[in-house]
């Protein structure tokens, strides 16, 4: 028996009427009726088609605003109606039910009219279709006999395939259609759903409805052996890692976007209206950032805070990459795996492109300033059986706000070099400690089991540097150990959150040499 159905009427009622008019008429060229409604059926007219008017088929008007016009059995029978099922039939028959063979369908544009400024509630509620999503979920849910059609991308498809089949559809088409179909309904409804709670007073919804468009398949995940895709979030704002434009070099990897949304991240810490900043990634942890007054020089001294690791980083940047930047990436013999900035001056990009054929160059757009990110976007980490949700740490930090413990008072120059090392140290994975000088990152203990092994790790990186350095903890020291290793190595300072039953005993050892402690009263921790 043969799976085709030849599609004798449809029924069109679209909002995007992009490319309309060609398909409706190469129906119409194929013999099919055409049934639509309100705005749809004027398009039609104009353009010299016949259309039979949804309320000649109802036998009722539409009324209160449109609300009501698809809402009949005669409409929602002819799509429901199983046409190998006698009893189908026979009622189709005693009540003038005609079947409807092809759906053509979009939905009011309820996200883009909630994306409008100043949009009230009343325009928002009635930009919330009920006839389109009702007609496509009972056409998709009978797709054994009707084809439904609900972007203007399947137009071509669905018109090769119709002009190659006498003027009908396979099951393996309405199938997939379907499925389409039924993923719009449920992204439509997500959407209404999200926009509702937003306009509640919760925090955390009782439940979050994610929804997400799979934007590329991936050649694996973080192993050969892992199949991955990546999805992107439609509602997403922010300039981001995953909608940047790729300029050049080999697909993305996983492990490529996940690294350059971690050297993002950190850079947009920096407002480049303030600061140009650099920050290089290596296995999810900065192995380099620093920030100056030049995009150039903040590279540079991003680079060379851990040369060794940077082989094979990723590396951010936070301003238009000029061609003095350039020049710094590319001199050497520095081999990069990733590029992302907000944009790229011409010869800049012809640098880069010819200094490397593979080397993936992202452009991200402008950044925001760190107050501008959008406290919306929410942090979720995947476990077995559900999802982990916060806020982003984004909060700001104010050295008013710190407490002076021990050594020396800090001045503003010093407090400013205790920001850099709390910057850097909540972008490492805890437990972690840096170390920082003159506004950049020069050693970094992160993912250890204890402190003590982030600090002994964060000192042989630094090496002879650590002489005067300043050190960032992002949580509290348990015991002195891991102070009085910092200070043996020659920190000049110590910054941490506090709050250890123990903290006398890191105050006792910062005092005995003379060396200053703060707390911040905030922990960063980064799993």
């Amino acid at each position: 028996m043969s799976d085709l159905v030849t599609i004798k009427r449809a029924l069109l009622s679209v909002s995007d009427k992009s490319d309309l008019v060609p398909f409706a008429r190469k129906l119409a060229e194929l013999g099919v009726t055409l049934i639509s409604t309100g705005g749809t059926a004027k398009k039609l007219e104009e353009a010299g088609l016949d259309v039979v008017s949804i309320d000649e088929v109802t036998e009722f008007p539409e009324m209160m605003d449109g609300r009501v016009k698809t809402l009949h059995p005669r409409v929602h029978g002819g799509l429901l109606g199983l046409r190998d099922k006698d009893t189908h039939v026979a009622a189709m028959q005693e009540h003038g039910i005609e079947p409807i063979d092809l759906v053509c369908v979009n939905l009011y544009p309820f996200e883009a009219t909630i994306a409008k400024e100043g949009v009230t509630e009343a325009e928002a509620i009635e930009q919330i279709d009920i006839g389109g999503p009702s007609m496509i979920r009972s056409a998709s849910k009978n797709h054994r006999f009707v084809t439904v059609v609900t972007d203007p991308s399947q137009y071509d498809d669905v018109v090769a395939e119709l002009t190659n089949s006498n003027g009908a559809t396979t099951l393996a088409t309405r199938r997939r259609l379907a499925l389409a179909a039924f993923a719009k309904t449920a992204a439509y409804d997500t959407a209404i759903a999200e926009w509702m709670a937003g306009t509640s007073d919760a925090q955390f919804p009782a439940s979050m409805l994610i929804r997400l468009e799979r934007s590329a398949e991936l050649r694996y995940g973080e192993n050969p052996h892992q199949a991955a895709a990546l999805y992107i979030d439609p509602r997403a704002t922010e300039p981001c890692v995953a909608d940047a434009r790729q300029l050049h070099g080999k697909a993305l990897s996983f492990n490529n976007l996940y690294d350059a949304n971690g050297a993002l991240e950190l850079v947009k810490e920096i407002d480049a209206a303030e600061y140009a900043a650099a920050a290089v990634i290596k296995h999810a942890n900065p192995c380099g950032f620093a920030f100056a007054d030049d995009l150039a020089t903040a590279f540079h001294r991003a680079y060379d805070g851990d040369p060794l690791a940077a082989f094979g980083g990723i590396v951010a940047l936070n301003r238009p990459v000029d061609l003095a930047t350039a020049n710094a990436i590319v001199e050497g013999k520095k081999f990069l795996e990733v590029i992302l900035a907000p944009s790229y001056e011409p010869d800049a990009l012809k640098l880069l492109q010819e200094r490397w054929q593979n080397v993936r160059i992202l452009e991200t757009g402008t950044l925001p300033a760190p107050a501008d990110r959008d406290a919306h976007e929410y942090d979720a980490k995947r476990i077995t059986g559900g999802f982990l949700i916060q806020n982003r740490d984004m909060a700001a930090f104010d050295t008013a706000e710190w407490q002076h413990a021990a050594g020396p008072a800090p001045d503003d120059a010093l407090l400013a070099q205790m920001r850099v090392a709390m910057t850097a140290v909540k972008h490492l994975k805890s437990n972690a400690v840096c170390l920082v000088r003159d506004n950049a990152l020069i050693g970094a203990g992160a993912g250890q089991m204890d402190r003590l092994a982030s600090c002994r790790i964060a000192v042989d990186k630094a090496a002879d540097r650590a002489k005067g350095s300043v050190a960032g903890s992002d949580a509290f020291f348990p015991f002195r150990d891991g102070p009085d290793q910092l200070i043996a190595a020659g920190v000049k300072a110590i910054v941490q959150p506090g709050g250890s039953k123990r903290d006398d005993d890191t105050v006792a050892a910062c005092n005995e040499a003379n060396v200053t402690l703060v707390f911040t009263g905030r922990r960063h921790f980064r799993h």
